[in-house]
């Protein structure tokens, strides 16, 4: 019989300051006219999302503009590409370690630990962090180790997919997974407003999951992956001389809920949905990239309104973590385990425009 892969636990870290009210004052001091920024100001209050983190430090200057304890992003030249990745070199592996740490591993389970997956879009280092983590940790050396880079938000799943089958194969496996985002990295300087609300969504968080076939917390089920026509453009992710560059498309929401809507449409077996109705999924794990991907899906799919409750409070406490923010969400259902077993379904979306999704199954708290 082959094993089953379940999450057995997931646990979280965010940097230690909010920044989400220092943007906005930022922004809005930004705009000139007075139309875009009450426009700016409207979308922010329809953002559903009240903090976000970094390990930046917000600094309100005596004439009211806004910048950071270091000077990062300060009064002039914004930093580099290079400065940003020296960042996320220094803060990223500190990240990890918290989040792993919040894991509560005896010495014993550290060094049992046969697989290490680590999901990143927002940074590049070498040695990888993968071989940092080993390091910093007390991973056994032998540790296999794969660097799932620069997928963005649907990371999530690919990183556990990886261990999903890692599992399946070697049973007696116990694999690692991290998914860590600094996204606070890589804000921009723009007049463009549609660019202004992108970076609205994002801050910085890391999740660490034990996986393996111990049948407690969430058994993975079967993953499956698919991409709508002609929407490669929609979400792109580019490396500039001042940091990565996103473009997050206004017409992805439509493109999302039109999709998902054609999922219940066709019924297909080899659909995301497999044949099934979303009323046979009791769980929703959603990628919380922002309230209007999140009402797409809602829609979409035909959801009841407190369907996606999961995920919209992540948004609201943490914003959009890219690869991180779906683990939130599972830790979350996790956490707050009931003591009936529950049918689930996740997904996420990004560049593509693509959606990753696999079904699961939330077991009862022991």
């Amino acid at each position: 019989m082959t094993a089953v892969a379940h999450i057995n636990r997931i646990a979280t870290a965010v940097p230690p300051h909010e920044v989400h009210e220092a943007f906005v004052r930022f922004v809005a001091g930004t705009i000139t006219d007075d139309k875009r920024r009450q426009v700016f100001l409207r979308m922010v209050a329809r953002a559903g999302i009240d903090r976000r983190f970094s390990f930046l430090e917000p600094v309100l200057l005596p004439d009211g503009q806004v910048t950071d304890s270091e000077g990062f992003y300060g009064l002039g030249e914004w930093p580099s590409t290079a400065a940003r990745m020296a960042r996320y070199a220094r803060w990223a592996p500190q990240l990890a370690a918290e989040a792993i740490g919040a894991l509560r591993m005896d010495e014993a389970e550290i060094k049992g630990i046969t697989h290490l997956v680590v999901a990143s879009c927002t940074g590049f280092v070498a040695p990888g962090l993968d071989q940092i983590i080993v390091t910093d940790i007390g991973l056994n050396p032998g540790v296999e180790r794969t660097l799932v880079g620069f997928m963005g938000c649907y990371a999530a799943v690919n990183a556990l997919r990886l261990a999903h089958h890692i599992v399946r194969s070697t049973p007696l496996a116990r694999v690692l997974v991290v998914n860590i985002e600094l996204c606070s990295l890589h804000f921009q300087r723009t007049p463009d407003l549609e660019r202004m609300l992108s970076m609205l969504l994002f801050g910085d968080g890391c999740a660490a999951a034990i996986v393996t076939a111990e049948p407690h917390g969430i058994a993975l089920q079967d993953f499956r992956a698919a991409t709508i026509a002609d929407t490669a453009g929609s979400i792109t992710w580019q490396i500039g001389d001042q940091g990565f560059d996103m473009h997050l498309g206004g017409e992805v929401p439509g493109h999302i809920g039109r999709a998902l809507a054609a999922e219940i449409f066709d019924g297909a077996v080899e659909g995301l949905l497999r044949g099934r109705k979303p009323a046979d999924y009791g769980l929703w794990a959603v990628h919380a990239g922002g309230r209007s991907i999140l009402d797409a899906v809602e829609q979409g799919f035909g959801l009841a309104p407190q369907a996606l409750d999961w995920s919209r409070e992540i948004l609201r406490n943490f914003g959009n973590m890219s690869s991180a923010t779906l683990m939130f969400v599972l830790a979350a259902m996790i956490e707050k385990a009931d003591v009936v077993e529950r049918a689930g379904f996740a997904i996420a979306f990004g560049p593509g425009l693509a959606a990753e999704s696999f079904r699961f199954t939330r077991l009862a708290k022991r």
